[in-house]
């Protein structure tokens, strides 16, 4: 059996700019850090004593004979992508809500990966995860989404990340001292709008108006450097949380469909209780909000909110990482040969292997 864990991320600059769309032209660059909010996978051979070969459970709970039957599309292309044919048990758990602009569909990807490279035994690098995790989105599912959050969730930690025309890409790790980012940390706080949407549909929209959004997402590209140097500087913290309002200001005018009267209205109320900035998390149009404010003004920004959920960041500094292996948990489960030769023959599992560089 293996557990992986993979973390949730904030988006702070740049968001946008990670859209292949838009990177292969330009080349793009991010901000963001994952957080102590968690995707989990459980993950092992199943027994083949069952009416089913394999078992998936998430928000259902799925029964199948052949991986082609599996619903959820995540599962069943990463099962062919690593060409899989043994039966399977896989369970999922998070700590937050799908859909909320924390990047839990990509964390799940890679936790997803992990957990099954696992299964065969191999170790990829973190970039191999990355990478693996957006070609299952944007190649295998056609997803419309960027490639921020496949990287912070493998990679973890606070990070710019920077996209090259040619599809490189670098992550660069943001080096503060403990008592600047523990600052940051507290200067941060996210509210929860309780609307749930897909991401996908509102990106595409983003995607088409690229090219004349040029102006702006140049801009917004402009602003990770801008917070970089913010926060290795000595200045007032709080010029971060008004630079998040400047780049909310500009997000928003990418399309209608980013925010809502009701966002607007949680953001404006946010603001007069004592918010400097913050932005939604995300494509938009729902999900959680993130604010930054002072420590002492944060009681009256919740008391204004009191409706809403209100979470506290704590960033993570790991990735997704396994957390259980136990390769001998279910000796019923065939962990010592595995099923995989086109022609059906049983063939030894694989030993563990390195996949690519393995990332410190």
């Amino acid at each position: 059996m293996i557990i992986s864990r993979t973390p949730f991320r904030v988006s702070f600059f740049g968001g946008g700019t990670d859209y292949p769309a838009w990177y292969r032209e330009y080349g793009g660059a991010t901000l963001a850090a994952s957080v102590r909010r968690y995707c989990y996978i459980t993950s092992r051979w199943l027994p083949p004593f069952f009416e089913y070969a394999s078992r998936i459970v998430w928000s259902q709970i799925e029964l199948v004979k052949d991986a082609q039957e599996i619903q959820h599309p995540a599962v069943r292309e990463a099962l062919q992508f690593l060409r899989i044919r043994q039966g399977i048990a896989l369970h999922h758990e998070g700590d937050l809500p799908a859909r909320t602009g924390l990047g839990s569909s990509s964390a799940f990807t890679v936790g997803l990966l992990h957990a099954l490279y696992g299964l065969k035994g191999m170790m990829p690098s973190k970039m191999q995860l990355a990478q693996d995790a957006i070609h299952v989105e944007q190649v295998r599912l056609k997803e419309n989404v960027g490639s921020q959050d496949q990287v912070t969730a493998a990679f973890g930690g606070f990070n710019r990340i920077d996209f090259g025309r040619d599809d490189t890409i670098h992550v660069s790790p943001i080096v503060l001292d403990g008592a600047r980012l523990k600052m940051l940390e507290e200067h941060l706080l996210l509210v929860y709008t309780g609307i749930s949407r897909t991401a996908s549909d509102i990106a595409g929209e983003q995607i088409r108006v690229t090219q004349s959004k040029r102006k702006e997402l140049t801009e917004i590209q402009g602003m990770v450097d801008a917070g970089i140097g913010i926060l290795q500087g000595r200045g007032d913290l709080d010029e971060f949380g008004k630079l998040l309002h400047e780049s909310w200001k500009l997000k928003r005018g990418l399309t209608t469909k980013i925010s809502t009267s009701r966002i607007d209205e949680i953001y404006e109320a946010a603001l007069g209780a004592g918010a400097v900035g913050g932005k939604l998390l995300g494509a938009g149009g729902g999900g959680f909000l993130l604010l930054f404010a002072k420590p002492r003004l944060q009681r009256k920004i919740r008391e204004a909110l009191s409706g809403l959920l209100h979470v506290p960041i704590h960033f993570d500094h790991s990735g997704s990482r396994i957390i259980f292996y136990d390769p001998d948990d279910d000796p019923l489960a065939v962990p010592f040969k595995v099923k995989e030769g086109t022609d059906g023959e049983e063939i030894p599992a694989p030993k563990p292997e390195v996949v690519g560089q393995v990332s410190p």
